[in-house]
């Protein structure tokens, strides 16, 4: 066990983190499932690549009922995923290959099978009665107030002993502590203090605007239709309906993350926040990670929307962050594994969805890819009876569920499962359109997907305005998203993100045109003309 005290604060400023989901990416015992022993031995893909840190969702303890975001032991390994030296080992491979690690912490709700919550719910006088969020019943039965789950329904789970309802956001199985508490928070606190003495270098933090709910729990307001969003939640699911005004970003949580923050910063450690909030998530984000008290850098939902970003809607984004807070530090992603990839989702070609990626390395703050999107891996046809998601179960057909962003990671074409694990089936099939897309059949492949990530990683790594310069003059011309970076050097960055040609007029100056192994566009007289999802990055002389 390590216990390192850091001194590379700001490694986490533009670095490019790469999510694995350890189900799906390398099974190292042949059971069907992936560990963190096929992680370590996988490390070398990321590494080449060109990230500079890794994220793992969660592999605590659990009962698998939203498979690791319901944890039961936050300081132990699930034994589906193998063991404490299992971890360590990934954590010095990783170390060992110059990448960072951050863990994916949970902390707004445990599993219903945490003892704490064993607990909780025996009385309401037992040590830990305060430890969830209880309340009592309204005169006629009925829970104490409106507020929803994102899985459907109520928010409020009714428990006999107690003869009280406890509040979850999502599953009923998902019981929300009580952060207002103060052995609550004492007893996170300690948790980060555990991984962070192992060696990991920072935490995704699920759910972050979730922590505190009001504590006077009054109702939420209703939202228009035409201010529904789905981008949290399915369409056809309630939860759009409501204005989730009191049942998450409550003020209290600033005070709670300034002290988390005290807990990284000895380390060097950094945090990202994933603020599932739709209406006010660029917002909020500037709230937790202005000021340098907080959290570093948080994940706001603008680029994991159902519809493709644009143009326009790129422009509108930085507006926003810049009215909101300048100094605010996104980490920005197009898939992760709670969204429908992003290939698919914004029905992107080859040539597209280069351009994007490109662009995702070119813009100010950090950066996060899911596993697969290197290869360009379009989401996954499930059919119903291969399901495992519980999301996908309760809307289906309208909304297939997380499933299809999930499925085995692809390395090989030599077995059934792709090099994923030796069994004869994974907990989730390998699908025929991803079959050709491995990495052995991209690797050292001009032309193909992984090779332009590659590229487009070590472009960002060897600009330093990229990584961690400031942002100007971004603006939307037609399908046109251009803006300038500046940091050692000025860059200037136009982006077609549609299939009609364009001419960019750069601004005045001398510019010589870079990316060159890109496949960017030239300067010809002040202008670059644009193919078709084509784009130009220029230096000033």
């Amino acid at each position: 066990m390590q216990d390192v005290i850091g001194t590379d604060a700001g490694w986490w400023r533009g670095a490019v983190i790469y999510q694995i989901y350890p189900r799906s990416f390398q099974d190292s015992n042949g059971d069907g499932i992936g560990d963190l022993a096929g992680i370590a031995d996988r490390l070398p893909h990321i590494a080449a690549l060109g990230a500079d840190a890794i994220w793992i969702s969660p592999f605590f303890t659990s009962p698998m009922k939203d498979f690791g975001y319901d944890v039961s032991d936050y300081c132990d390994i699930d034994p589906m995923f193998g063991t404490l030296a299992d971890f360590d080992r990934v954590v010095k491979t990783a170390h060992d290959l110059g990448l960072k690690v951050m863990i994916d912490l949970v902390l707004s709700h445990t599993a219903d099978v945490h003892p704490w919550f064993a607990e909780s719910r025996k009385n309401k006088t037992n040590p830990k009665a305060d430890w969830y969020v209880w309340a009592d019943p309204k005169p006629d039965g009925t829970p104490p107030n409106n507020w929803l789950s994102v899985f459907g329904g109520s928010a409020w789970q009714w428990d006999a002993r107690r003869e009280q309802y406890y509040l979850h956001n999502f599953l009923t199985s998902q019981p929300d502590l009580n952060l207002h508490h103060a052995p609550v928070q004492d007893a996170l606190l300690d948790v980060a203090r555990f991984w962070l003495k192992r060696g990991v270098n920072g935490f995704r933090l699920d759910t972050i605007n979730f922590y505190f709910a009001d504590k006077y729990l009054r109702d939420n307001p209703s939202l228009p239709k035409e201010l529904r969003n789905d981008s949290i939640a399915p369409s056809v699911n309630p939860y759009n309906h409501q204005l989730h005004l009191f049942s998450k970003n409550q003020p209290e949580n600033l005070e709670f993350l300034r002290k988390f923050r005290a807990e990284l910063n000895p380390y060097g450690a950094a945090a990202v926040g994933e603020v599932g909030d739709a209406q006010r998530g660029l917002e909020i984000m500037a709230e937790y990670t202005s000021g340098g008290d907080k959290v570093q850098m948080c994940y706001p939902f603008e680029m994991l929307q159902p519809a493709r970003l644009t143009a326009d809607l790129a422009a509108t984004t930085f507006d926003r962050l810049a009215k909101a807070a300048p100094d605010a530090w996104p980490c920005w992603a197009y898939s992760n594994h709670d969204t429908v990839r992003h290939i698919t989702r914004w029905n992107l070609s080859e040539a597209a969805a280069k351009t994007y990626a490109t662009m995702l390395m070119c813009l100010r703050g950090s950066v996060c890819l899911y596993q697969g999107e290197e290869l360009g891996l379009p989401e996954a046809d499930i059919a119903f009876d291969e399901l495992q998601d519980p999301y996908g179960i309760q809307f289906w057909p309208e909304f297939k569920g997380r499933d299809g962003c999930r499925t085995p990671m692809i390395w090989t074409t030599d077995n059934s499962l792709c090099g994923f694990s030796s069994a004869t089936k994974a907990w989730l099939p390998v699908t025929a359109p991803h079959r050709p897309l491995s990495v052995a059949a991209q690797t050292g492949q001009a032309g193909s997907m992984l090779e332009h990530y590659r590229a487009a990683l070590a472009f960002r790594r060897a600009h330093a305005a990229l990584r961690d310069g400031t942002m100007t003059a971004w603006h939307s011309d037609g399908a046109v998203f251009s803006f300038q970076r500046h940091g050692g050097e000025d860059l200037f960055c136009a982006f077609n993100l549609s299939d009609d040609s364009a001419t960019v007029t750069l601004p005045a100056g001398n510019w010589t045109a870079l990316a060159s192994e890109l496949h960017g566009a030239a300067v010809t007289g002040g202008a670059a003309r644009l193919t078709g999802w084509g784009f130009v990055i220029a230096k000033r002389s």
